[in-house]
């Protein structure tokens, strides 16, 4: 605050004043910097600067490919399963009721309930569903009979039917795809069993919940030939579109240095969810939720806190790392690191979990010259950011998009002398939408939203991000001739892999290597 009033006495612009601005501009675009100086003799001149950079804007939504209904069963129908159902268009009456409510004294939920009902019929039919607890299959099936989006006394559909496992689910004739929404454990077993059977595969992210599993359903998908999709929405973000162009032209000089961060200080972004009072022995499949993990007795917060313990998760590295790591993956090509090194621990939430809730890893491309840092608390939320830090400028990355000048500069040596343009001062600066979407629905999401996961910007319009994730997935089946999604196997293996890298480095206490040749990790 005191730097930013300083700034503003001295008759410059904060970081703040530049974001304010840019949200008050009628259009989506990409504006430099000097916009916001226009009376001054500097910002004429920085308003060229560069004028020879082309940035990639995305516009409009692809268009749906024509084709018959796809008949989509649900694998684990919780908290992201229900909000994947969403993304398809299918919510619980209830929940609309809610959003109804709501919208009475808050215009925001209102909005929330129009931008939902405008949202595209994907053409998709939700047929079958399946989870191991009665209340999410019982909520899953009503909202999947909700094909007209209405509140409770609405016209419904058909109910989908729930099947007691996925097997059986697979086996149905009337399911064309399935996505997989369920505990890490079960995300490639569940893959391997749909692809093999012909069935199209979205699966939430992180692909596998171990190494050796990793290779086999890269090979099962590939022989298959089916459409796959990882749930790793933040594809479809706008502004790492945009970095990815920024970047390919050089805009901010080699690169030396990545950050990137999670910061999440409350029970939920650690996981510690709340646990439904109807749960019990009776209305759980405990049997089927443990699977292939290490036999534990029943156990409420093991089954809705799964999460904390590595039996049935990846921890930090594969549930918020991944997103990270994905998102830099699609600006930078990064591929699968050479070595990784991984230090933490449970340094706050000593509820008897096993995972870490503090992780920070090194990933090092010596063939690219340059390292990239993780840092992760469950017990702060200071707000680190993502940053590509390049000899001639820096680029900080969420939502929105900041280039800023290196005051060492050689790009723009002459610049800074001239006084064109100053260190340390956005060149760059692109905000798409800012304060269009206020009505998110828990901390989870707010978390989210800041860190551009949740929604996306197309023509100045909100789009929430799964949506558009899911449609690309359902376009590449319906195109067929081997049409690949943005973030297919080949990307999800490389996802899966540097991230058991961080984990086997942080339990064993040593660095991690990648065999490029062998591909495996030693």
């Amino acid at each position: 605050m005191a730097n930013d009033k300083k700034e503003n006495e001295n008759g410059k612009l904060s970081r703040r004043d530049i974001i304010a601005g840019l949200a008050a501009l009628p259009i989506v675009g990409l504006v430099g910097y000097g916009l916001l100086r226009s009376k001054s003799e500097a910002a004429k001149r920085n308003s060229s600067l560069l004028s020879d950079i082309k940035p990639e804007i995305q516009t409009g939504i692809p268009a749906l490919i024509e084709g018959k209904t796809l008949r989509i069963g649900i694998i684990g129908s919780g908290g992201r399963g229900g909000y994947l159902m969403k993304a398809l268009g299918f919510v619980n009456p209830d929940r609309i009721d809610e959003y109804t409510e709501k919208g009475k004294t808050d215009k925001y939920w209102l909005q929330y309930l129009e931008d939902f009902r405008a949202q595209e019929n994907l053409n998709v039919k939700i047929t079958a569903i399946c989870d191991v607890f009665d209340k999410n299959a019982d909520r899953a099936i009503a909202a999947g009979a909700n094909v007209h989006r209405n509140g409770k006394g609405g016209a419904m559909d058909d109910a989908p039917k729930r099947f007691t496992t996925y097997n059986e689910l697979i086996d149905s004739p009337d399911v064309d795809a399935v996505i997989i929404a369920t505990p890490d454990h079960w995300h490639v077993p569940i893959a391997i069993e749909a692809a093999r059977n012909g069935k199209h595969v979205y699966c939430e992210k992180p692909l596998s919940w171990s190494v050796a599993e990793t290779y086999e359903i890269r090979d099962v998908v590939k022989k298959s030939g089916v459409v796959f999709q990882l749930g790793h929405q933040g594809r479809q973000t706008e502004s790492y579109n945009v970095a990815r162009s920024l970047i390919k032209q050089d805009v901010i000089g080699k690169i030396s240095l990545i950050e990137v961060c999670t910061n999440r200080n409350d029970p939920n972004g650690a996981w510690v969810y709340d646990i439904a009072p109807e749960a019990n022995e009776q209305t759980i499949d405990w049997k089927q939720f443990i699977g292939q993990a290490p036999w534990h007795d029943f156990s409420l917060e093991r089954f809705f806190r799964w999460r904390c313990w590595w039996e049935y998760s990846t921890g930090l590295s594969g549930d918020l790392f991944t997103h990270e790591f994905d998102a830099l993956n699609q600006i930078l090509d990064l591929g699968i690191p050479n070595s990784v090194v991984a230090s933490g621990g449970i340094y706050f939430f000593k509820d008897g979990r096993t995972v870490p809730d503090v992780l920070n890893m090194a990933l090092e491309y010596p063939d690219r010259d340059f390292t990239l840092l993780y840092s992760a608390t469950l017990a702060s939320e200071k707000n680190r950011g993502k940053v590509i830090m390049g000899h001639d400028a820096y680029l900080e990355l969420s939502d929105t998009l900041l280039v800023n000048v290196d005051p060492r500069s050689t790009r723009y040596k002459e610049k800074l002398e001239q006084g064109i343009v100053e260190a340390f001062k956005p060149i760059f600066s692109y905000v798409p939408g800012q304060g269009a979407v206020d009505a998110i629905t828990s901390p989870t999401e707010k978390y989210f939203a800041g860190r551009g996961l949740l929604y996306t910007y197309r023509d100045g319009k909100a789009v929430d991000t799964t949506h558009l994730h899911l449609r690309e997935w359902i376009n590449c089946i319906r195109a067929g001739n081997g049409a690949q999604p943005s973030c297919n196997i080949d990307q999800a293996f490389q996802e899966a892999m540097a991230a058991h890298m961080g984990t086997i480095a942080y339990k064993e206490g040593r660095r991690t290597y990648w065999d490029a040749e062998k591909e495996v990790i030693v």
